[in-house]
């Protein structure tokens, strides 16, 4: 009796090991699946393109560069007497910089209008007494040597005093250039010379002072880059690259979103480099671009069009070749080579291989197996992608 229990005992075990074993076998093979049927495939998200009108760009890096950028030198001689400016300083045109002593510059402006009021003097001397001598001769009361004496002192006084009122102007001019001025809106340098300090004319920089608003800049586009540009253009109606509107921005953007116009193609491509070189002009109120940044530039390619957009995550690599993965109803893949453009509104738009209307793989593309059938999880995407959380 005992024996028999034992026996019971150890079939019921049996029995329960052989239904755990059977349990753990339908996990392993997927637990979704039908009664009777095959496994599930692996589950992969999937969505129709988002298809509307796009513009097309590029963006390339260039430098931010000052419209105008002059070196400070004096025009004259002497010694420096004032700076009259804060190192770093906005300027407007016209505001004095520098002061060198005047002291010399005035002592000779005085001296020229000394030897303009002699002229003046011996002039009216002059010509009273021609017209005397030309009273005299019509009467015969003058020989014509001395009539030609007296004609010919006035004329050498009129000389003599045209020339010093000349001598006169310059000393009045190198009066002036004692003070010197910005020459156009701008920022300054620092100062390179301390006051007390001898300078000569145009041999000494004082100081650099660049224009900041607006301000250019500059980037290189290699050959093909820029046919292609302009062919876009040409096609599009817009005729040349000059004066299309484009975005600047500076590295540390993520987006540029400075407006500027392009306003210079150079006239040939460098030989060197196999590149061409195009200017924008930035409007620059708040001084915030500074000459010498790096940045970059958004151009528009064409005109608008219909465009297919993806998000990168669907795109995958086949050797060569780009492809997305095509989902039809049953769960049949599909890859399709594509040709990816520029990145829209956070998605990458495709040039060629898909017109809009199919099913693909967006997400999970890491499970798709050449001949094995995956379970479509339809999903909608929204017309402009969700940035990354560390760019919002």
């Amino acid at each position: 009796m005992r024996v028999s229990a034992v026996r019971l005992i150890a079939a019921t075990a049996t029995v329960a090991a052989v239904a755990l074993f059977a349990a753990l076998h339908r996990d392993a093979v997927g637990q979704n699946a039908p009664a009777g049927g095959p496994p599930a495939g692996p589950a992969v998200t999937v969505a129709k393109p988002v298809v509307r009108d796009v513009q097309e760009t590029q963006v390339f890096t260039g430098r931010f560069d000052a419209i105008q950028s002059v070196t400070i030198k004096a025009r004259v001689a002497g010694y420096l007497q004032q700076v009259a400016f804060t190192d770093g300083a906005q300027v407007k045109k016209g505001d004095l910089l520098f002061v060198i002593d005047p002291r010399p510059y005035r002592a000779a402006v005085d001296q020229a209008k000394s030897a303009v009021a002699v002229d003046e003097t011996a002039l009216q001397f002059a010509n009273a007494d021609f017209e005397r001598a030309q009273a005299l001769q019509k009467s015969g009361n003058i020989t014509e040597q001395v009539f030609d004496q007296r004609r010919q002192t006035l004329l050498s006084a009129q000389a003599r005093a045209a020339g010093n009122k000349a001598a006169l102007a310059a000393a009045a001019l190198n009066l002036e250039f004692t003070e010197i001025r910005a020459p156009f809106d701008g920022r300054l340098s620092r100062t390179l010379v301390s006051e007390g300090t001898l300078i000569g004319a145009a041999d000494t920089s004082l100081t650099t002072i660049v224009g900041s608003d607006p301000i250019d800049f500059y980037f290189e586009l290699d050959e093909g880059t820029f046919l292609g540009l302009e062919r876009a253009h040409l096609a599009a109606g817009k005729g040349s690259i000059v004066g299309t509107t484009a975005f600047v921005g500076t590295s540390d953007e993520l987006e540029p979103k400075r407006e500027a116009k392009i306003d210079f193609v150079d006239n040939r491509v460098d030989q060197a480099s196999g590149t061409m070189r195009l200017r924008a002009k930035v409007d620059n109120a708040d001084r915030f671009l500074t000459p010498g940044l790096f940045g970059r530039i958004r151009i528009a390619v064409g005109g608008p069009k219909k465009g297919v957009l993806i998000p990168d995550e669907a795109i995958a690599s086949d050797q060569t070749r780009r492809i997305v993965y095509q989902v039809a109803e049953d769960g049949t893949v599909k890859p399709t080579p594509v040709v990816p453009g520029p990145k829209i509104d956070g998605y990458r738009l495709i040039r060629s291989g898909l017109e809009g209307t199919e099913t693909i793989a967006i997400n999970g593309i890491v499970r798709i197996r050449p001949g094995v059938k995956v379970t479509p999880q339809p999903t909608q995407l929204p017309p402009v992608a969700a940035a990354p959380a560390g760019q919002r």
